[in-house]
């Protein structure tokens, strides 16, 4: 298992086999995420390596808080991977490369859930516990005390709507790729995302009594 906020690294195993390619120009040129992975299919280690680092906390963030549970995210986490690098020879830039991150993120979530009818959600997963070395103590408490909420009031969303408010929030995807991503229609996903984000924003607006206070 990886540290806490220690993201779990890609395959070098599976790097490794790729036939590496000399490209001119320098990487930074490299904006779009979609020319990246075509250049890693075409065998650049750097470009993927760049994408890999674009992406991998947003992913674990959004996984860890899908499962809720460390243990299963770390393993879904790098099974996403693992397909990416598979899949990177018949890869097309038909949509955004987060788009397609994001629905083999999903689709390995489905996938374990059938597989895994019953797991448990009781681990330590908390992706944002860390306090800035700037807060005060007290103000360290309170925003400590404000994510506690965020990741309780999460919990109890339902399966879909968790899952859209995190596409949008981690993966930074727009209502068509979400609808994708999920197969539902578009209206269905507006539908998830008011109310996921009227359920949170009720969680978050109580008054923060103490530190003490439980969540």
């Amino acid at each position: 298992m990886v540290a806490r906020y220690h993201y779990p690294p890609a395959s070098a195993g599976l790097l490794s086999e790729t036939r590496v390619l000399t490209y001119s120009g320098h990487m930074k040129d490299l904006t779009e995420d979609s020319a990246l992975m075509l250049r890693y299919r075409d065998g650049d280690l750097e470009a993927f390596e760049v994408l890999y680092r674009r992406h991998n906390q947003a992913l674990y963030r959004y996984l860890l808080r899908l499962c809720m549970n460390r243990d299963v995210a770390e393993d879904i986490y790098q099974e996403v991977w693992k397909k990416i690098i598979s899949s990177r020879a018949r890869y097309q830039a038909t949509a955004k490369f987060n788009t397609f991150l994001y629905r083999v993120a999903h689709n390995s979530f489905i996938d374990h859930m059938r597989r895994n009818k019953r797991y448990s959600s009781a681990g330590d997963y908390d992706p944002d516990d860390s306090i800035h070395d700037a807060d005060e103590p007290d103000i360290a408490a309170e925003k400590q005390l404000l994510r506690r909420r965020l990741d309780a009031a999460l919990a109890n969303l339902p399966d879909e709507q968790r899952d859209a408010f995190l596409l949008h929030e981690e993966g930074g995807l727009g209502l068509d790729a979400i609808a994708l991503i999920s197969g539902v229609s578009r209206e269905t996903v507006k539908s998830r995302l008011r109310y996921a984000n009227s359920k949170l924003k009720a969680a978050l607006i109580q008054p923060v009594a103490s530190p003490g206070e439980s969540a």
